[in-house]
């Protein structure tokens, strides 16, 4: 396990670089960076006195490794429009996001997993159709639309939640429901297939000849040997979630790192950008070794050399 865990690290460390690499390589075919930071009004002198400043007059290969040894010691830069280092913008906004993602995957695990097994167990009854309804629904609004529209009723109209901001747990409640509904819609039917599946095996029809009950059968064999494919996907929401977190804040007004990125995009302020995203892929590469070593607890078969 060790020795996995040792080369997991490592391979995740070349996909930070491969994203840094990216981040890195995108500003400039977005154009000269120098025209998209100094200010329109700006003349020539200011422009190459800026330039001389962050660099941009040297070769691009010498600017990456520039970059990159900036990385290492966690300085991206600083934020144009906030004076202050990027990094230190990003993280001090991502707490904020991470508990709306935790929400967001608790609230479609709540959903999902009681109506997944509900229409497993009771195939093709009222139960299932209603429930592959719910899911093609979730799967189908707009996460935008559907934050719009809680927003009109359960806050503006009947007042049960507050609309904007972050001050406490209720506040979390309606962006939540938003980010999660998506994920819930595709967990409860991938868990849905996956639970029919296990039913139809072979051991599971001897512990029901052996006179297992069917909650014991249900939720001791056929539940974790169905998990496992449940669990991977969950890993992938990751990055659906965090993605998703920048348009459910920006129709909230959280304050995440979302709303940051949004509005840094907006200021053409790069370095939060290339911060943000070299944050996000680090937790998603970070979500997905969770993931892999989560696998042996579902399945002992499962051994990592």
């Amino acid at each position: 396990m060790a020795a996995y865990l040792a080369q997991r690290l490592g391979q995740s460390a070349l996909v930070v670089f491969g994203i840094s690499a990216a981040v890195f390589v995108l500003v400039f075919l977005s154009g000269d960076p120098t025209a998209l930071m100094v200010p329109p009004d700006a003349t020539a002198d200011q422009v190459a006195q800026f330039r001389r400043a962050m660099g941009f007059d040297r070769p691009l290969a010498e600017q990456y490794l520039r970059f990159l040894e900036r990385l290492t010691r966690g300085n991206l830069g600083v934020s144009l429009r906030h004076e202050q280092p990027a990094l230190d913008l990003v993280l001090e906004r991502i707490p904020a996001t991470l508990h709306l993602a935790a929400a967001a995957l608790a609230t479609s695990l709540l959903i999902a997993v009681p109506l997944g097994v509900l229409s497993a167990t009771r195939r093709d009854s009222l139960y299932d159709h209603l429930g592959r309804v719910l899911a093609l629904v979730g799967q189908s609004v707009p996460t935008f639309w559907l934050g719009i529209m809680l927003i009109l009723f359960a806050a503006v109209r009947w007042r049960w939640f507050p609309a904007s901001g972050y001050e406490g747990v209720e506040y979390l409640v309606l962006p939540a429901v938003t980010l999660g509904a998506y994920s819930a819609a595709v967990t409860m039917r991938l868990l849905r297939s996956s639970l029919i599946e296990v039913l139809g095996r072979d051991y599971i029809r001897t512990a029901r000849a052996k006179g297992l009950g069917g909650r014991a059968i249900l939720f001791r064999h056929a539940l974790k040997n169905a998990g496992i494919p449940v669990v991977t996907v969950l890993g992938l929401q990751i990055g659906t979630l965090m993605g998703g977190a920048m348009v459910t804040e920006t129709v909230f007004a959280y304050p995440g790192m979302g709303l940051l990125a949004i509005q840094a995009v907006r200021n053409r302020d790069f370095p939060v950008v290339q911060a943000f995203v070299i944050t996000v892929g680090a937790v998603i590469v970070l979500a997905n070794l969770l993931v892999d070593l989560a696998y042996t607890y579902l399945d002992p078969r499962i051994r990592y050399r």
